[in-house]
C-alpha cells in the first residue's frame, strides 16, 4: 500500500517559505466575513481596531511559545505530538477526535458559508437558504473531488493566495482613497452609530473570538517543523515575520472598512467587502470582489478538507477504534474513508448552520471553545515538557519565561470563557460533541488492557 506516513521528510523550507505558507493559511476567506461581526460587537471604531491589534499581540505571544515547541520537537504531528509527549495517548486521542468532529469539520463548514454568502451576492438561488445550499454544494463537491484523487496544483493554490492579498490591498485603497468622504465620516462617530453594540465587556469578548478566528491557522506551521532547514532561525523568523505582516494587513483593511462604511455600515453588512467595493466602484466593483472571495473561499475550503483528512488518517493509524479511517486508497492516492467521513460530518454541520439561520456565526460558536481549550493545553505542554524532559535541546527558548507562556495560557482561558459565555447554544453543542469522545477513549483503553492481558 502507498503509505505517505513512511515518506522521509527533507529539510528544504526557508524563512521565506515559512512566511509564505503561514500567510497563505491564515489570510483566507474569513477576513472578508469577520470584520462586520467584530464591528457589531464593539462600541466604536477605535475599539474595533484595538481588538485587531490585541489579536495580533496574542498571536505573537503564542508564536513565541510555538517557536520553542517546534524547534525542540520537530515533528510532522505538530500539536498531536506535543500532547502525546507531555500528557500521554489519552489527550492525543481526544485532540484527534476533536479535530475530526469539531475543529476541522467546523472550519470546513464555516469557510463553506463564506463561499455561500458571497456566491449568493453573485447568483442567488433561493431567498432564505441560498448561502446554506451553496455551502453544502461546496463541501460535497470538493470532498468528492479529493476522494477521486483530483488535486489543485500548488501553483494554483499560491495564485489564489496572491489574489486574496491583492484583493485586500484593493479594499484598503478603495476604503481609504476612493469612497466619498461623507461615508467615511460615520467612522469618526463610531460610538454613536446606531447599528453597533454598546461595547460591553461581553461584546468585546465575543469580538475577540471573531478576531482570533481570523488570525487562526498560524499554529499549523508546527506541522512544517520537520521540513525546515536551520530550524531555530527560520521557524522563529518565519512565525514572527508572517504574523507581523498579517497584523499590518488586518489593521489596514479594517481601517479602510471603517473609513468607507462607518461602524454601523460594517456591523449591518452581510458581505462587507462587496459593500465597500460597491461604495467605491458601484455594482461592478461589488461583483469583482465577490468573485475573488468566492475563489478564496473555495481554495481555503479545499485546503482544509485536504489537511483535515490527513489528520483523520493518522487517527485511524494510531488508534484501532478508528481503523477504517486509516486506510489509504492506492488507486486515487487518497485517504478515501477519512475524506468521506469528514465530508459527512461537515455536511451535518452545514445543516446545523442552516437550521440556526446564522451559518458562519453558528460554526464559529461551535468550534471556538474546543479550539481554545486545546490551544491553551499546547501552552501548558511547554511547561510540562520543560519539567519532564529538561535534557532536551531547546535551540530557541521563550523569552521572559515563565511570564510569556503564562500570558498565552491566560489569553486562551479568557477566550475559552468568552466563547462559552457569550456565544449561542452552538458552543455547548461543540463541547458536548468533544465530551462524547470520552466514552470512546474509555472503550479504547479497555480494549488495550484486554489485548495486553
Amino acid at each position: 500500500m502507498n503509505d505517505p506516513s513512511q515518506a522521509r521528510l527533507a529539510s528544504s523550507l526557508s524563512t521565506v517559505d515559512v512566511v509564505a505558507l503561514t500567510v497563505g493559511v491564515v489570510i483566507g476567506a474569513s477576513v472578508f466575513e469577520t470584520p462586520a461581526l467584530v464591528a457589531g460587537n464593539t462600541g466604536s471604531g477605535w475599539a474595533a481596531l484595538l481588538a485587531w491589534t490585541l489579536g495580533g499581540g496574542v498571536s505573537i505571544v503564542g508564536a513565541l511559545c510555538y517557536a520553542e515547541l517546534t524547534t525542540a520537537y520537530p515533528h510532522a504531528g505538530g500539536d498531536y505530538f506535543y500532547f502525546q509527549r507531555a500528557f500521554g495517548d489519552w489527550l492525543a486521542f481526544l485532540f484527534a477526535w476533536a479535530r475530526l468532529v469539531v475543529i476541522q469539520t467546523g472550519s470546513i463548514a464555516l469557510l463553506a458559508f463564506v463561499f455561500g454568502d458571497y456566491a449568493t451576492e453573485l447568483w442567488p438561488i433561493g431567498a432564505q437558504y441560498s448561502p446554506s445550499i451553496y455551502a453544502a454544494l461546496a463541501v460535497a463537491g470538493l470532498t468528492l473531488l479529493n476522494a477521486l484523487g483530483v488535486r489543485q496544483g500548488k501553483h494554483v493554490q499560491r495564485g489564489l493566495t496572491v489574489a486574496t492579498i491583492v484583493g485586500l490591498l484593493v479594499l484598503i485603497g478603495a476604503g481609504l482613497f476612493l469612497v466619498p468622504e461623507s461615508a467615511g465620516q460615520a467612522a469618526a462617530t463610531g460610538a454613536s452609530d446606531g447599528g453597533a453594540s454598546d461595547g460591553g465587556g461581553g461584546s468585546f469578548g465575543m469580538a475577540m473570538v471573531f478576531v482570533l478566528l481570523t488570525y487562526g491557522g498560524w499554529n499549523e506551521a508546527a506541522y512544517l517543523s520537520a521540513e525546515v532547514r536551520d530550524l531555530p532561525r527560520n521557524m522563529t523568523r518565519g512565525l514572527l515575520g508572517s504574523l507581523g505582516l498579517i497584523a499590518g494587513l488586518y489593521l489596514l483593511v479594517n481601517w479602510a472598512y471603517l473609513q468607507g462604511l462607518g461602524l454601523a455600515g460594517m456591523a449591518g453588512s452581510e458581505v462587507v467587502a462587496a459593500d465597500l467595493m460597491r461604495a467605491a466602484f458601484g455594482a461592478p466593483g461589488a461583483k469583482l470582489i465577490s468573485l475573488l472571495v468566492v475563489a478564496a473561499a473555495l481554495s481555503s475550503t479545499n485546503a482544509t478538507i485536504f489537511t483535515g483528512a490527513r489528520t483523520s488518517f493518522a487517527l485511524g493509524r494510531d488508534f484501532s477504534l478508528f481503523e477504517f479511517l486509516g486506510r489509504w486508497d492506492a488507486d486515487t492516492e487518497t485517504p478515501a474513508n477519512a475524506l468521506l467521513v469528514q465530508g459527512a460530518i461537515a455536511l451535518g454541520l452545514v445543516g446545523v448552520g442552516a437550521w440556526t439561520r446564522q451559518g458562519f456565526e453558528a460554526m464559529v460558536d461551535y468550534t471556538a471553545p474546543v479550539f481554545w481549550l486545546f490551544f491553551g493545553l499546547a501552552g501548558a505542554a511547554l511547561f510540562v515538557l520543560r519539567r519532564i524532559e529538561p535534557e532536551t535541546d531547546r535551540p530557541f527558548r521563550v523569552p521572559l519565561y515563565p511570564a510569556v507562556p503564562l500570558l498565552f495560557c491566560a489569553a486562551c482561558l479568557y477566550m475559552l470563557w468568552s466563547s462559552v459565555a457569550y456565544a449561542s447554544a452552538g458552543a455547548l453543542l461543540g463541547v458536548g460533541v468533544l465530551l462524547a469522545g470520552i466514552p470512546l477513549l474509555a472503550l479504547r483503553t479497555a480494549r488495550s488492557q484486554e489485548a495486553s492481558s
